[in-house]
């Protein structure tokens, strides 16, 4: 009679667990594109009319599109609704978050946030929309919520209707980014003062929808593949990183490696991942903070604190500009707030807390993500005694001539040191990006790095 209610007991909380962790039903995939927006946004605004109902987003002959890139801002004329600083921040602090709040401490006199009116600007192409539904009623997790099945087939967006923290985490690393690109951009780690050097990247990002010659078995768990060439400064350029992300990076690991210009060789890079140190970053950030959060989430607990409204970064097409140059930008503390635009939206609060007996520097994470774009629009990383350490803010746009939300570029913070490091930025550059390029599998191969680092 014992065996049999421990079997039963195991039984049900087998079943618990695969309820949890199993694709939603039709009646609520049926939501996406009528209550929902078709990638799992409420459609409807607030009730004070502050957050607007979503319409569509912008068109993609929204305003004029320029050569190498770079668009125009369809918001021009708007002017800020009202400016939030140290000395009325309390005001606001409901429509705030800590590391918002531990700005507005730690630079009282630069520091500020002007607000705009919201506009729920994010569009995707259709099928993207279809790719999404097709998530909603096929995909799941898998090996504890560290990796997808039933995902193949959608590519984009594995879970519109999310039921925990993984799942809103797991939309954020596989959201629409355009397909495959080139983009040319720059990275900077002010020192205290405001003094910077500039190291430039181009990127390439290849799916296996897009890929030629991409054998079947390794197509069916690629998530996606990144090359990163350093071409300035001179010290650097040359280097090359390769990165094969998977689905489920528990059975099969990201895999990496790294092209050096100097010594010509390639080696295995197992330290881009998780903490490692990012790519030239003078200390300033791990691996896992490209992106505002990449690669396998199975370092931590995530929980899903639920939705609330927040100002976040949002339309920042000034900060795209090619008539704003990096010097404008980059600012002792903190980049320039007077070129930023804030607007309130909805976003999804998760928690990541660090399992017992794994490492990270990070003891736990809070992440925002907006709910229009599956975006990490702002996050708070804490050292191991629990104090707030680095507050990072990605200043989203949208590519509207391309259909595809972007960030101008992302920002993480070091409050305790008083630094911070900026990535993405492209203001200067001939060519920001280049959608619809062509990859094959022979291009994502270590033996094609050394070709790729040629001065």
């Amino acid at each position: 009679m014992r065996k049999t209610r421990q079997l039963i007991t195991a039984l049900t909380l087998s079943l618990l667990a695969s309820s949890v962790l199993a694709a939603v039903s039709p009646e609520e995939a049926a939501k996406l594109g009528t209550s929902l927006t078709p990638t799992g946004a409420e459609k409807s605004g607030n009730a004070d009319g502050s957050i607007p109902a979503w319409t569509g987003g912008l068109a993609k002959d929204a305003a004029a599109v320029l050569s190498g890139g770079f668009v125009e801002n369809p918001y021009a004329g708007d002017q800020p609704l009202f400016t939030i600083t140290a000395q009325n921040v309390d005001q606001y602090k409901d429509k705030l978050n800590e590391g918002q709040l531990a700005m507005f401490k730690r630079y009282p006199e630069t520091f500020k946030m002007p607000v705009y009116t919201s506009r729920r600007s994010a569009a995707l192409p259709p099928e993207i929309y279809e790719a999404a539904k097709k998530s909603a009623l096929n995909t799941s997790l898998i090996d504890g919520g560290n990796g997808l099945k039933g995902f193949a087939d959608s590519r984009y967006y594995a879970f519109p209707i999310p039921q925990n923290g993984l799942e809103v985490i797991w939309n954020h690393i596989t959201r629409y980014r355009g397909g495959n690109l080139k983009r040319n951009i720059v990275q900077a780690a002010p020192q205290t003062n405001g003094s910077y050097s500039l190291v430039n990247f181009e990127d390439e990002i290849a799916f296996p929808t897009g890929m030629k010659g991409l054998d079947e078995k390794k197509a069916a768990n690629a998530l996606l593949f990144f090359k990163q060439r350093v071409t300035a400064p001179a010290r650097l350029a040359g280097n090359v990183l390769l990165v094969h992300d998977s689905l489920d990076q528990i059975a099969e690991p990201r895999m990496a490696w790294i092209y050096n210009a100097g010594q010509r060789r390639v080696r295995r890079a197992p330290q881009v991942a998780y903490d490692g140190p990012g790519t030239a970053s003078d200390g300033m950030r791990t691996s896992d903070n490209f992106d505002m959060f990449n690669g396998a989430p199975d370092r931590y607990d995530w929980k899903l604190v639920g939705k609330r409204e927040m100002y976040i970064p949002y339309n920042n097409f000034e900060l795209t500009s090619p008539q704003v140059k990096y010097a404008d930008i980059l600012k002792p503390g903190h980049t320039n707030q007077d070129l930023a635009r804030y607007e309130l939206h909805r976003v999804w609060e998760v928690v990541a807390t660090l399992k017992a007996g794994e490492r990270n520097i990070y003891a736990k994470r809070r992440f925002f993500v907006d709910e229009d774009t599956w975006q990490i629009a702002s996050s708070e990383l804490y050292d191991g005694r629990g104090q707030l350490w680095r507050i990072g803010q990605a200043m989203l746009t949208q590519q509207f001539d391309q259909q595809v939300p972007v960030y101008a570029f992302e920002a993480l913070y070091d409050i305790i040191a008083g630094r911070y490091i900026a990535i993405g930025m492209a203001n200067e550059e001939k060519t920001a990006v280049q959608y619809g390029i062509s990859a094959s599998a022979a291009d994502f191969t270590p033996a094609a790095l050394r070709n790729a680092g040629v001065r």
